[in-house]
């Protein structure tokens, strides 16, 4: 885990409870889900097996340990884990070297958050190498901390991500906004006692209590956040 710049004080709009606003980073704010399926596919083609297209929203937005275990013993390849998570990080490395788009209003939105110094976290199941790389693209700048898969004792659907992000920002968890694009990270931010905003990239996710489902950044702003943490529950 670590900090690009010193963690802010809360400045929130009067009736505003919100401390602090934790992102994921892929599906999130880059459009990246279908670059990991393209490189699982790909790796597991170099080893000889095809993977099944309703395999993909198992994997989604989990983290690499959860979705490249499940896709060797679904194929039965001859691959230690350690091994084929250095194939689909030099994979995925390789492809957003050649491109990296990021979802409608991301750069909207996280311009916005920085111009009203919002203090905001950066949660990723993905690897911190994979994180830096991403981080030239969306701004460093923008991110008090930055919290990746592999630093934290268990990372997403587990709550620990988003407990280190909002203890390292010196945020309550039940007065912090989430922006996630999956079950997996939806379930994280919600075991920390998060509010969330889902923008479902691949599989859908229903509303719930606490949970806002919208579809796309574009309808997500500084005033929107506020409005879900309006009050402590």
């Amino acid at each position: 885990m670590t900090s690009t710049v010193p963690a802010l004080d809360t400045r929130t709009a009067e009736g505003s409870a919100l401390q602090a606003v934790l992102l994921d980073m892929d599906g999130t704010l880059v459009d990246t889900e279908g670059f990991w399926w393209d490189v699982e596919v790909e790796v597991f083609a170099s080893l000889g097996h095809t993977l099944d297209d309703s395999w993909r929203h198992v994997v989604v937005g989990g983290p690499m340990t959860r979705s490249a275990g499940f896709l060797i013993e679904a194929t039965g390849a001859d691959i230690g884990l350690a091994e084929l998570s250095v194939l689909l990080n030099d994979g995925f490395e390789r492809r957003i070297g050649r491109d990296l788009p990021l979802m409608p209003g991301a750069a909207r939105l996280l311009a916005e958050l920085t111009a009203h110094d919002i203090p905001t976290a950066l949660v990723s199941a993905s690897h911190r190498r994979i994180i830096d790389r991403v981080l030239k693209s969306l701004g460093p700048h923008h991110f008090a901390l930055t919290v990746a898969g592999d630093e934290v004792p268990r990372t997403k659907p587990h709550p620990d991500p988003y407990l280190a992000a909002a203890s390292g920002l010196g945020a309550d968890p039940v007065r912090c906004a989430v922006v996630e694009d999956t079950a997996t990270g939806v379930a994280a931010a919600e075991s920390a006692g998060c509010h969330v905003v889902a923008v479902p990239s691949v599989a859908p996710i229903t509303p719930a209590a606490r949970r806002t489902v919208v579809g796309s950044l574009e309808e997500v702003d500084l005033p929107f956040l506020r409005g879900l943490v309006t009050h402590v529950r």
